[in-house]
């Protein structure tokens, strides 16, 4: 199920779970893969969580992962740095 979350396109998606299940991580991979791979805008997303602490560990989580992009070569790097700005 959540490889089926993190892969999933052109449709709205709701990942509900117990505490500690691994929600963010599927959120956080499927907003950089949706990035990365479908070339999305991450200011054209809307990524809900329930409290403002998990709002800020998901944004450094994706930032993270996007500054990871940027070390692997690819016509993706312009992209990827846009991202980061727009975060």
């Amino acid at each position: 199920e959540q490889q089926q979350a993190i892969s999933l396109r052109n449709l709205n998606l709701l990942v509900s779970a117990a505490a500690g299940s691994g929600k963010t991580a599927v959120l956080v991979e499927r907003v950089i893969q949706l990035i990365l791979q479908d070339k999305a805008d991450i200011d054209q997303m809307l990524v809900v969580t329930f409290t403002k602490a998990a709002a800020s560990e998901m944004r450094e989580r994706i930032s993270h992962a996007l500054l990871e992009a940027l070390h692997e070569p690819g016509p993706h790097l312009q992209h990827t740095r846009r991202q980061l700005t727009r975060l």
